[in-house]
């Protein structure tokens, strides 16, 4: 019976195309939805994580009730011995301290006046320790345009944009005015070795990149920094064991007393992106139950008309003496046959597309051009291991309901009427 119903489904394309239509194209807008939303959040926290957040950072507990001000007053101190701490405690993650600092970049012209200024948003890292993992995390050999990387103290890296804006390039003096960590005035002269540009445009619009070693000679933070941030070595967020790792941290040094004690918090802790993971998993739900019911109903409807056209044929079969109950689930497993069908070929085409759009992304920089959250300018998408099964959900779930649905008129039909209506 299976089998014939199939080959019958084959033949008959008027019973079988716009089910299975629907289906494609609901699939297809499943996947490619998923994989791009996907993409889309994922470039976010990656780029918050390694710009800003870490996978885990320790903090002063002063410092992290007002972070994102970047407070370096509150700074901690001790860094060396903090770090020491962690990588024994912790080994699993490479540990890195780093400084956010503010400031204005005067350009002296020749005669040492003032040529040019703006305000730069800086972030010191250790650049020039071999061992550091700055120069891949933050990705600065991808991301140079010009120069090179700094190689000897008092040389800093600046993002093209800002670049272009002051008139400078390689080889140019840039002068850094702000306020040390005890909140006096700052001067000091730095060599831009290179221009960047991240992607990203909150960076882009004014980055500084200095050696950490050289700010805190400039901002009196003798083994002091703003954050220690740690990444898994595979460069994985891993949320459970990030949250377990803060907890074990957190409760070593909860009696320690004053603001300055340090305390870790997790990725999703910081700068609200908890609010971005939750939004994420509302997402993906919200999107599978409107296709699902849209489907659903397109295909109630091309059931109840595909009912009405096969009155003849139910109750011929009825006539036969086949059971109601099996008419019923012959045409939910024709319905079925045409959602695994269409789920099959909507996948495979949403998948080309997402792979294509994980390749090239969508440059979306003119959106962003006062967008001050961490987001690369070009959106790709992802194609995630659920990507290859997320368009059977809408798929076959819709063509259940909606036959299941328009398939309850069969249990209406009187047995005892059969051979009337065949006479009429």
């Amino acid at each position: 019976m299976i089998r014939f119903l199939i080959q019958w489904l084959l033949r008959d394309k008027a019973r079988s195309l716009l089910p299975f239509t629907t289906v494609v194209l609901g699939s297809l807008i499943t996947v490619l939805g998923y994989s791009y939303i996907t993409g889309m959040i994922s470039e976010m926290i990656e780029a918050s994580a390694r710009f800003m957040a870490g996978h885990v950072k320790v903090m002063s507990r002063a410092y992290a009730a007002e972070a994102d001000q970047s407070p370096n007053d509150l700074a901690f101190i001790g860094v060396d011995s903090l770090i020491a701490e962690l990588e024994r405690g912790h080994p699993g993650l490479v540990w890195t301290p780093r400084t956010r600092f503010g400031g204005l970049i005067d350009i002296p012209d020749q005669a040492g006046e003032t040529r040019a200024q703006g305000p730069a948003m800086g972030l010191a890292v250790d650049l020039r320790s071999p061992a550091s993992p700055e120069r891949r995390l933050l990705n600065l050999d991808t991301a140079l345009v010009r120069g090179r990387l700094p190689e000897a103290p008092g040389e800093i890296l600046i993002s093209d944009a800002f670049a272009g804006r002051l008139g400078i390039g390689p080889g140019s003096t840039a002068t850094l005015i702000g306020a040390t960590m005890y909140g006096e005035m700052a001067v000091r002269n730095f060599v831009v070795a290179g221009t960047v540009r991240f992607g990203i445009t909150a960076l882009d619009r004014g980055a500084v990149i200095a050696d950490i070693a050289d700010i805190r000679e400039a901002l009196d933070m003798e083994d002091a920094a703003g954050e220690v941030l740690g990444f898994y070595r595979d460069a994985i967020y891993r949320d459970d064991e990030a949250a377990a790792v803060a907890a074990s941290f957190n409760a070593v040094h909860r009696d320690d007393a004053g603001d300055f004690a340090p305390v870790m918090l997790t990725l999703r802790e910081q700068s609200g992106l908890a609010r971005t993971f939750d939004m994420a998993a509302s997402v993906y739900s919200i999107m599978l139950l409107v296709f699902i019911l849209v489907m659903s109903i397109i295909l109630w409807n091309s059931g109840l008309m595909g009912s009405l056209r096969r009155y003849g044929e139910f109750g011929i079969r009825l006539a036969l003496g086949e059971d109601k109950g099996h008419v019923y689930r012959s045409l939910i497993a024709e319905g079925l046959a045409i959602g695994f069908a269409g789920s099959v070929v909507g996948t495979a085409i949403g998948l080309g597309a997402a792979y294509y759009l994980q390749t090239k992304g969508i440059d979306i920089g003119s959106m962003m051009q006062n967008a001050t959250i961490m987001m690369t300018n070009v959106i790709r998408a992802r194609v995630t291991p659920v990507s290859w099964f997320i368009g059977f959900v809408p798929g076959l779930a819709a063509t259940f309901l909606g036959r299941a649905v328009s398939g309850i008129g069969i249990y209406k039909r009187q047995t005892s009427r059969l051979a009337k209506e065949f006479e009429g």
